[in-house]
This record gives structure tokens, C-alpha cells and sequence, in this order.
């Protein structure tokens, strides 16, 4: 039995949480897939999976041997590039982002990470919850704010600054409002989950930060319907900055009482505490500092 195929497809299999999608990722059947696996728990004497018809879990000691097999991986994709020299990077690379990151500043990024390394694969997951690369089986994940509990290693990439903006045509209509006790006059739109309590923090110019009271109209699960509903005048709202720069620059959207800051994200990058470190999270963290910086 090639072994480490198998582990490959384990590995797989319990990132993806079922044999159908480890089976698409990985371009088998599925009848190849659930046959390695099966095959794979034969020769170790263990049960690693238990399977029914609508779900997929893992016992204990196939957490234990996921880990394991995590790591030998990754120590034989690192083998091949040493023995490669300055051959680009081979093996797989996943990387989770939040959605307005991703979508918008990582593809240009990955676009060159491509360029330098063509035999390195790439794997980029949208959501906008924390993921603990150790527990989600990602190489990299990206995340803004507060990062939460977990054995990851996290390095500051940058800020993420944010804007309180509208259209100009809601403004002709409306009237633009100049004092953060003026905000609750008009439709509030956001992302959900932000600015609980109808209170929208803003920090003036000496340093202080006030909460001023907003009048949430619309909640979304994602930035784009939001961009789009304060570009069409549906109300006020708050965009990170990548996500309207250009609307800003262009006119199409104007910013809110200037003066006065809506308190951005701080963006890290979060990795498994693995030593040493792989030469492809090495290569694409160089890379997302030089790009971002």
C-alpha cells in the first residue's frame, strides 16, 4: 500500500468532512476514496472514521493519526524542495480568509505567489468566523479584530481601517449629516454581527472615542449586497477600506463626518506551531508582507 497517498487522502477527507468533496479535491471517485480509507484502517488495525449515511465523524485515535499525518506530509513536501533546490514549492497550500480580504486584495497576491512557485497548489477559503489553522487543517488564516483562543502562532500583517460613507445621490435627497448625534436620523446598514446595541463607535480627532446611536435598517451576511445597497442610496453604512477605496476616490461614495474615525481591524496571520516552519508558509507569509505593507 503507498502510504503516503493514503495519508493524503485521509488528511483530506477530515479537512473536507466528507469522501464526496475529499473525493472532487483530490480528482478520485469516491468508491477510490472510501476504498483507500478503508484499505488504510485494515493495515493500521484501527478505526479511523465512523460513517453513516448522512455524516462523518473522527474517533479519538484518528485525531491523533490526522496530526501525525499532517506533520509527515508536510516534512515530505519540504524533502522535495530541498532536494529541488530553488525549484518552486510543490505540495498544497490552503489559506482561509474573511470574505471582503479574500475577495478583494488576496487574489493579486496569489496571482504572484502562482508566478513563483507554478508547481505549488492553492487552496483559498472565504468565511468570515475565526479558524484555528491547528483545528480547521489550514496552513494560513487570516483574521481581523480579535483573534480568540488557540495554539496558533499569529504575526500582524497590517490594519484594516474602516469608513462610514453614502452616496451622493441618498445625501442630495437626505441631507448629510455632521454630528455623530445626527446618525440616528438616517437608515443604518451593516454587516451582521457589528455594532450590537445600535451603537457605532467613533473616535475624534483628540483621541476619544464616543458611541453614537444608529438606526440599524438592514443586516447582511456578506459585504457585496452591502456595497451595493449604499451605492444605490439606500442609507448610511461602514465598509472596510479595501472594499471602497475606489468608490471614494471616483466620488460614488462619500465619506462621513471626516473628522472622526470609525476604529478599523488589525489584520494577522495565523499558523500551526510547527517546527521548523515549511518552506511554503515561509514563502507566502514573505510574500503577504511585502504586499500588504
Amino acid at each position: 500500500m503507498d502510504l503516503l497517498l493514503a495519508m493524503r487522502v485521509y488528511v483530506r477527507v477530515v479537512e473536507r468532512g466528507s469522501m464526496s468533496a475529499a473525493a472532487r479535491d483530490l480528482g478520485m471517485g469516491q468508491p477510490a476514496v472510501s476504498e483507500r480509507i478503508d484499505r488504510l484502517e485494515q493495515y493500521l488495525g484501527a478505526k479511523l472514521l465512523l460513517r453513516n449515511t448522512r455524516r462523518l465523524s473522527i474517533t479519538d485515535v484518528g485525531a491523533a493519526f490526522y496530526e501525525r499525518s499532517k506533520q509527515v506530509l508536510e516534512s515530505a513536501d519540504d524533502a522535495l524542495t530541498v532536494v529541488n533546490g530553488d525549484q518552486p514549492l510543490r505540495g498544497t497550500l490552503r489559506i482561509a480568509a474573511p470574505h471582503g480580504i479574500g475577495e478583494i486584495i488576496l487574489p493579486s497576491i496569489l496571482l504572484q505567489m502562482r508566478k513563483r512557485h507554478p508547481l505549488l497548489k492553492i487552496e483559498l477559503i472565504l468565511n468570515d468566523r475565526i479558524v484555528d489553522p491547528v483545528t480547521e487543517g489550514v496552513d494560513i488564516s487570516l483574521r481581523l479584530g480579535d483573534l480568540g483562543e488557540g495554539s496558533f502562532i499569529a504575526r500582524k500583517l497590517g490594519h484594516v481601517g474602516r469608513v462610514l460613507v453614502a452616496s451622493p445621490a441618498y445625501l442630495d435627497e437626505h441631507g448629510t449629516p455632521t454630528k455623530p448625534d445626527k446618525l440616528a436620523d438616517h437608515p443604518f446598514l451593516r454587516v451582521a454581527g457589528l455594532f450590537n446595541g445600535g451603537r457605532l463607535p467613533l473616535i475624534d480627532p483628540d483621541g476619544q472615542t464616543q458611541l453614537a446611536a444608529i438606526n440599524i435598517v438592514l443586516s447582511t451576511s456578506h459585504w457585496r449586497p452591502l456595497h451595493s445597497l449604499l451605492l444605490d442610496g439606500a442609507g448610511i453604512g461602514v465598509l472596510q477600506e479595501p472594499v471602497c477605496t475606489e468608490d471614494l476616490e471616483s466620488g460614488r461614495l462619500i465619506r462621513l463626518l471626516p473628522d472622526m474615525t470609525v476604529p478599523g481591524f488589525d489584520l494577522h496571520a495565523l499558523y500551526p506551531p510547527i517546527r521548523p516552519m515549511p518552506p511554503r508558509i515561509q514563502a507566502v507569509l514573505s510574500l503577504l508582507k511585502e504586499q500588504l505593507k
